[in-house]
């Protein structure tokens, strides 16, 4: 997802590499649990997200389509996401006569557990092993950035940004995530120049990327050889 911001305005005028040290340790995020409430459907999920969610839950992307992840257009194309639900009981149905902002304290990702603790960390999504870090995009690469008025957090401890991040492999997964971001990219080019492939080419990539089950070894190079195989 794209947002069209001054990066002035929300980080700290910084651009940083994955050993470069920023002040994003929240201390375990002990006591809080506000970036994982009222997010609506800006955890997107990329097809390294959805592959360790099924390795992790050992289920499949149809079935976390049942009821923790759902299916939204994102830029022209239709990519998954995490899916908010509503905390205290309840359905959104039955909420539909209530102020949306009171709507939306109340939405929480459907793995945060009662005690407000994620239930899938060690194979958390690679949005929220970023925040409060942002990825800025240019030149056909990326550097991270620092969120300064989205984490409640205050007095954060420097850390490592690979060490944040936590995830093997990181130079692997941040040539996994580039090569992703700009293909997506080139994607959303062609649907507003050819709207009426919208349709073809959104399906396309859902069942190449996503719909079709990875083996359990070596996500990268499967990841590479589907990409390369896109017309």
């Amino acid at each position: 997802m794209k947002r069209q911001v001054d990066l002035k305005e929300i980080s700290d005028g910084k651009l940083y590499g994955s050993n470069d040290l920023v002040k994003a340790d929240c201390g375990d995020c002990e006591g809080c649990s506000a970036c994982c409430r009222g997010m609506g459907r800006s955890i997107i999920l990329d097809p390294l997200d959805v592959f360790r969610l099924t390795q992790g839950l050992g289920m499949s992307f149809e079935e976390l389509l049942a009821d923790k992840v759902e299916l939204n257009v994102v830029d022209g194309l239709i990519l998954p996401n995490l899916k908010m639900h509503l905390s205290g009981g309840g359905e959104s149905g039955a909420q539909g006569t209530r102020d949306n902002m009171e709507t939306d304290r109340r939405e929480k990702c459907g793995f945060l557990s009662g005690e407000g603790r994620c239930m899938i960390h060690a194979f958390r999504p690679g949005i929220c092993r970023l925040f409060p870090l942002g990825r800025y995009y240019e030149n056909g690469g990326f550097q991270y950035f620092l969120q300064v008025h989205e984490c409640r957090k205050e007095n954060r401890a420097k850390v490592k940004v690979k060490k944040w991040i936590d995830i093997p492999d990181v130079k692997k997964y941040e040539k996994f995530v580039n090569d992703w971001h700009y293909f997506l990219m080139a994607k959303e080019e062609y649907v507003k120049e050819n709207p009426e492939e919208m349709k073809k080419v959104a399906m396309e990539i859902l069942k190449r990327f996503y719909l079709t089950p990875y083996a359990e070894e070596d996500f990268y190079s499967q990841f590479e050889e589907r990409l390369q195989g896109v017309s």
